[in-house]
């Protein structure tokens, strides 16, 4: 700062006052210290900085397999509202959900001076591991479940797969078949308890679900099963699949069988991937406000924060934001066959 200044013509503390906008200060001026910081090729020091306001405007992010659709989506959207925010992110994959490894990439995110965390949790066991974490950083759960104790922001689940069973049932079928995602996932549970409810307030008979993994090979492997089922008998005409890479493999494993979709099988996915309006036919499915998740999500976390750094006890520990999903409905479902 001195170097600039002693370029600029002015004092330290003029160049302080531009670079921290300060308003008391003249065009001339500003455009001249300006000129100096460049040509220096000046930057603050974000430590020292640091030192001074005890704020690093970085935050920590927990995150497990984003690898898949849906967790990779939220990480964007979390670090999408950050940015506009004016916060950066470190973030820890975790390989190992046992507590020990939370704990360790929680005490990892605490070293790099973090704010406060928000951890991308969608496995129960990764759940009940952050809730065991007592730092001194605020945490909030993304897709956390109920009952952690954990400030939690997810997408309607339930309603989500409840509107898509419904959807169908609303079409003519008697009843619709379920391929779920990976067990222990929370929201396969919900999305398990949608369309049970569905099912049950319906009056329709309730077919044992097909567990899937949350692949297109789960998909497709899961499909030709429910092929030799519909062979053997079986009035199988809608199915609701658990996420739209398992429906991808179910259309084929129905095309491979001479099936047509929606002629002979309805199939409704969950996520609204990219590739989903682009499909033959276009996948019926349901929509996840990632973007929104994000902004719910780094709200939540600076509100802690906030109450943390003015020591309110008001924290909202236990809160929960929940963001609407939404079905679109598209060329893959119709009414049952004859």
């Amino acid at each position: 700062m001195a170097d600039v200044a002693r370029l600029a013509g002015v004092s330290h503390q003029t160049v302080s006052r531009v670079v921290n906008g300060h308003p008391n200060v003249r065009e001339e001026t500003v455009l001249r210290v300006r000129r100096a910081i460049d040509e220096l090729g000046y930057h603050r020091n974000p430590t020292a900085r640091a030192l001074v306001t005890r704020r690093t405007n970085v935050l920590g992010v927990i995150a497990f397999d984003t690898t898949l659709f849906g967790p990779a989506q939220t990480l964007a959207g979390i670090e999408r509202a950050a940015r506009e925010e004016g916060y950066f992110l470190s973030m820890v994959t975790l390989d190992d959900v046992s507590p020990d490894g939370v704990v360790a990439a929680a005490d990892y995110l605490v070293q790099q001076s973090v704010e406060g965390c928000v951890a991308i949790a969608p496995q129960r066991s990764l759940v009940e591991a952050l809730a065991a974490v007592r730092g001194p950083r605020p945490l909030v759960a993304v897709e956390g479940g109920e009952g952690s104790g954990l400030p939690v922001v997810c997408v309607d689940q339930v309603q989500g797969s409840y509107d898509a069973v419904r959807h169908l049932l609303a079409l003519g079928h008697s009843t619709v078949h379920h391929i779920e995602g990976a067990p222990l996932w929370l929201e396969s549970e919900a999305r398990v308890v949608g369309w049970r409810r569905a099912l049950t307030e319906a009056g329709a008979p309730i077919p044992e679900p097909l567990q899937g993994d949350w692949s297109p090979r789960s998909g497709y492997e899961l499909g030709r099963r429910l092929v030799a089922r519909r062979a053997a008998g079986e009035r199988v005409t809608a199915v609701f699949v658990g996420n739209d890479q398992m429906a991808i493999g179910l259309l084929r494993a129905l095309y491979e069988a001479g099936l047509r979709v929606p002629g002979d099988v309805s199939v409704v996915g969950f996520d609204d991937v990219p590739e989903a309006e682009f499909l033959t036919p276009s996948l019926t499915t349901v929509f996840q406000d990632f973007a929104q998740v994000g902004k719910e999500s780094l709200a939540l976390l600076l509100g802690e924060i906030d109450a943390q750094r003015n020591g309110s006890a008001a924290s909202s520990r236990a809160g929960r934001r929940v963001v609407p999903a939404r079905l679109r409905i598209r060329g893959s479902s119709g009414p049952p066959p004859p």
